[in-house]
């Protein structure tokens, strides 16, 4: 993995980060078989209540950034601060360490996502300043899917480390799947119940498990499809995280020719003002995305 990094025009530093972050997914999907669906008896900072296997894959990714030389700071969502690191760290790191951990009980599909970034402060700039970004999918399989800011590569984990399954992924717009988050907002958007209704009577392909990797690994992987996830009015926002959700998927999937947009603007191009920002967000192929804007405008 490390050289293949190196080929698509990654630092030896960053490499190396990515590569760090690659065992700890590994002892995650090692971890996940043994760990308790119960809960962690805790909350994070948005007051959602934690699962240990939350607790437990925050600890794996904190253990080793917090040890990493090439990482000044790092946060995730289960924190209400940024976390110092290495005193001469170069990179800042961003993580939702299980994401879809509601879906943990009944054994379906979960996640880590990460966004990486120059420097230790991101307020003030936005995440297409990220230097790299990646997640990881815990099923049948353990995938890891990453950009280095040259295309989209897939890796399996096997008996023998990370191997390389997909070299180049790309979103070609070919067939038509729909992944509807927050269709409790239909009662109050009528916009939104439109759209809805338009992707039923044009036969879309539904496929949403109700965790944001999930989803958008299923459109990446098919090449076709969009998520979606707007606002309401008690969170007119939405409840996805900036840092920790939709910017590293919008880094990777735009990165994989697809778009993402807040509304009216790329996901890439809207300012961080604070770690625990929400955004709505609209992220697949390109057409549909514009669709979904100009629909939900």
């Amino acid at each position: 993995m490390f050289d293949f990094l190196q080929k698509q025009g990654a630092t030896q530093e960053l490499a190396e980060l990515v590569l760090e972050l690659a065992r700890a997914v590994e002892e995650i999907s090692t971890t996940i078989i043994h760990t308790s669906t119960g809960k962690a008896g805790s909350t994070n900072v948005y007051g959602e209540e934690q699962i240990a296997m939350d607790v437990k894959a925050d600890e794996i990714l904190g253990r080793t950034l917090k040890t990493n030389p090439y990482v000044a700071a790092y946060c995730s969502e289960e924190l209400d601060a940024l976390e110092p690191a290495s005193e001469g760290g170069i990179f800042s790191v961003f993580h939702d360490p299980l994401d879809g951990s509601s879906l943990f009980d009944v054994n379906f599909s979960v996640g880590t996502i990460v966004g990486i970034y120059q420097g230790s402060n991101v307020i003030g700039r936005t995440p297409r300043e990220q230097v790299a970004a990646l997640y990881a999918v815990y099923g049948p399989r353990t995938t890891l899917v990453l950009s280095v800011g040259n295309g989209v590569h897939e890796f399996l984990l096997t008996g023998e480390g990370w191997k390389l399954t997909h070299e180049t992924m790309k979103l070609h717009g070919e067939k038509k799947y729909f992944a509807p988050g927050n269709l409790r907002a239909t009662k109050d958007r009528e916009d939104y119940f439109k759209l809805v209704s338009f992707y039923v009577k044009e036969q879309y392909t539904l496929r949403y498990s109700g965790g944001m990797v999930p989803d958008l690994n299923h459109i990446l992987q098919k090449g076709s499809g969009i998520f979606l996830y707007p606002g309401m009015p008690g969170a007119p926002q939405g409840k996805l995280r900036l840092l920790y959700e939709c910017g590293p998927m919008a880094y990777i999937m735009e990165q994989a020719g697809g778009a993402s947009s807040d509304g009216e603007r790329s996901i890439l191009d809207v300012e961080i003002k604070e770690l625990t920002q929400t955004t709505p967000i609209f992220i697949g192929v390109k057409e549909e995305v514009k669709r979904a804007e100009e629909a939900l405008r």
